[in-house]
This record gives C-alpha cells, structure tokens and sequence, in this order.
C-alpha cells in the first residue's frame, strides 16, 4: 500500500532519472491534460510531500498521488512495460530513461506557482527536509476529543501516515485506535515514533514495524484479523473508524496491549 515512505521512495527514483535533463516526450493520458506538451521542458527536481508527488520544470509542476493502485516505473527506453499500457497515465522520456504512471489516482498539470492549490492545505511532510514536530503537534492536537487514530490520518495534520503505518504505530504506543486524542499521554513521542518508523522504512521495499521483513512476519496488527497477538496471545480484533460512513478506515488492535 502507497503510504509517505513509498512515495519518498518513488520521488527519489524518478529524481535520479529526470533531474537535470530535457524531456525529449511528454504523453498525459488523461482527458484534461492530453493536449499539454511539455516537450523541451528541463525538468529541476522530482519531491515528495507526504503521499503528493511533484515533477518539476522551471513553469509547470506534474502533481500526482498514487492513492491505492498507481505506481511510477523509471526503466530504460526500448524496454517492455512492466503493467499493461491501458493503465498508464503519464509518460515523461528523456533521452535515456522512461518514467511511466501507471493507474495513478490523480494526475494533473499546473504552473509551478500554483503548487498551493493542490498541496497547500497539507500540514507538516513527515519525511521532509523542513520537518516541524512542533506544528505537526499542534495540528493534530487541535480537536482533543477526536479519535487519535483519525486525528494521525489526517493529512491536514501532518503528511505521509496511511492506515497501515496509523494501525501499526498505535499497537507499539499501546494506544486504541479510539482514544481521544486530548487523551493521549504524549502526542509528540507517538508523533516522534511514527516519524522514525517512516525514516527507516523509506530506502526499503519490503516495510517492517517488527524488525522482520519475512513475509507474514513484518506486521503487530495490520491485516491480521482474527490472528492473535505476537506479544501476550490475545486474539486481534478489527472493525472501522471514521469521521463520516463513506470515509471509514480499517482499524486493528490488540484489546489487551491496547488501552
């Protein structure tokens, strides 16, 4: 699952291979943006904030989020694409490399003076340079009697948590998904933890919170319903949390290690 730490990743690829150099082909299969040529265009730095990607050259900035499915491939030219050319939404060549967005749950083309727009309302980048625990604090501690699993999700707070990393950090923290946040012991060591988790994460594909990457070994609690816990053998419980029905997010836990 996309999460901060496989964007990071993903924005520090595509840099490698684009930074620098001129696109020599700019093909954006979306309807919005099919007739826009950015051909010519040298592109300066591919970033990262939170789960947001930004492609930038000296007038426009490339804005994509991968939500659940997307992915960018950076491979040589002439060879085969490696998911099928249906579901690719951008293709930036320069003249060594192709960067391909495939499934990509938002891809768009803005001038680089209105990045605001689109990532403007985002709090904190948990991986960025300009890192700020502070702020991250007092944003996700603003609503005290919101959940503080809510409350960690919400990318107005701080940027780059998903479901899988929220779900995992609160188990270490002994923390239940539905505490109030007002009530959390200290907001800034969970924050500092997750923050840390995401750090080690970021230059490795196979995550792990448990210190094991082996499959089936690398998670406490998420996706692991009806399993019962690697610390005191309780069985696992599960269900959703959110703000409104339509945007409910899958919760685990342990009841026991959990308060």
């Amino acid at each position: 699952m996309p999460e901060g730490d496989t964007v990071w990743r993903t924005a520090h690829h595509l840099h490698e291979a684009l930074a620098g150099t001129e696109l020599i082909r700019t093909d954006f299969r979306v309807p919005a943006f099919a007739t826009v040529d950015l051909s010519g265009d040298v592109v300066d730095e591919v970033v990262s904030h939170g789960k947001h990607l930004m492609i930038r050259t000296p007038t426009h900035s490339i804005h994509s989020h991968l939500k659940m499915e997307g992915a960018w491939h950076v491979q040589r030219l002439e060879t085969p694409w490696r998911r099928p050319g249906h579901s690719a939404r951008a293709v930036l060549t320069n003249a060594e490399w192709q960067a391909i967005g495939y499934s990509l749950g938002i891809l768009e083309v803005i001038a680089r003076d209105d990045e605001d727009s689109v990532i403007g309302h985002l709090g904190p980048d948990l991986l960025g340079p300009g890192w700020d625990l502070d702020q991250a604090v007092a944003r996700t501690s603003a609503d005290p009697g919101r959940p503080v699993f809510l409350a960690l999700l919400d990318q107005r707070n701080l940027a780059g948590f998903g479901n899988e990393y929220v779900n995992e950090l609160l188990f270490l923290m002994g923390l239940l998904p539905t505490r109030p946040v007002g009530e959390v012991p200290d907001l800034r060591r969970v924050i500092s933890r997750g923050q840390r988790m995401l750090d080690v994460n970021k230059s490795r594909v196979e995550r792990s919170f448990t210190g094991s990457t082996r499959s089936g070994e690398d998670r406490w609690v998420y996706s692991r319903e009806r399993a019962r816990c690697r610390r005191c053998g309780t069985r696992l419980l599960n269900g959703q949390l959110g703000d409104r029905p339509t945007a409910e997010r899958n919760t685990f836990w342990c009841p026991h290690c959990q308060t």
